[in-house]
């Protein structure tokens, strides 16, 4: 039976026992919340990691900053009077953004022309326009003038001689005009053409584009859908290329 006593001890250790079972309330409260906290994070990022399947791959080179993998928006067919060398059907298809003062995209004009000439009809390759006007103040305006040769049906003639030697082009608008003139187009009809701002749009529509696929310098290719990034070589290029023709 309690005695007094015994209801003396007891009613002295009872704060003592409420407290000590808060604090490990208190604990164990905190290991729940923490496990499910941890648990959560980790399904996030399982789920992340398959959500990012579904991106496009790319392939990234010196100089990308290891920027993200981007996402394609939509990246448009061939257009009727667009500038392409080999088959529009062909099963591989190249799209190129680039800039006509970008000293890569010299390096990488040489790296397609050797692909073309080496997978004949297997291999398309599209020209699209991406200038990077604050380091590049003439890429633009080669670019309205490129879609300007094209009315004359030589726009590859101006881009092939552009890459010669686009040294040029530090010449301004007038540079433009001097490989408009090299190539034996129609001045008169090539002038009114550049400066009636005819193709700013064209040449905007393309960069815009780009943007939108996650193109942020040049020399960029889609091919099938697969941004490379950067001016690699004829072989890292073939690797691509052949494991798309299997």
């Amino acid at each position: 039976m309690f005695n007094k006593d015994n209801e003396s001890f007891w009613s002295a250790i009872k704060p003592k026992t409420g407290f000590f079972l808060g604090i490990i309330a208190g604990v164990l409260a905190m290991f729940i919340i923490g496990f499910f906290v941890l648990l959560g994070l980790y399904l996030n990022d399982s789920n992340n990691s398959f959500a990012g399947s579904n991106k496009t791959n790319t392939v990234n080179t010196a100089g990308d900053n290891n920027a993200p993998v981007a996402q394609v928006a939509s990246i448009r067919n061939i257009q009727k009077n667009e500038a392409i060398r080999g088959d529009k059907k062909a099963p591989v298809v190249m799209i190129e953004y680039s800039d006509f003062q970008c000293p890569y995209c010299t390096s990488a004009h040489s790296t397609f022309e050797q692909i073309v000439d080496a997978y004949g009809d297997d291999v398309v390759w599209v020209y699209r326009h991406f200038p990077l006007d604050s380091i590049h103040p003439t890429a633009r305006k080669a670019a309205e003038g490129s879609e300007c040769a094209n009315d004359q049906g030589k726009f590859w003639e101006f881009t092939d001689a552009n890459f010669a030697d686009n040294s040029v082009l530090q010449q301004g608008i007038a540079g433009v005009k001097q490989i408009a003139s090299s190539i034996g187009l129609d001045m008169n009809e090539f002038n009114d053409c550049l400066d009636s701002g005819k193709y700013v749009d064209k040449v905007n529509e393309d960069y815009q584009e780009g943007l939108a696929n996650g193109v942020t310098g040049t020399p960029a290719t889609f091919i099938n859908g697969q941004l490379v990034k950067g001016a690699l070589p004829f072989d890292s290029f073939k690797q691509i290329i052949d494991s798309l023709l299997k």
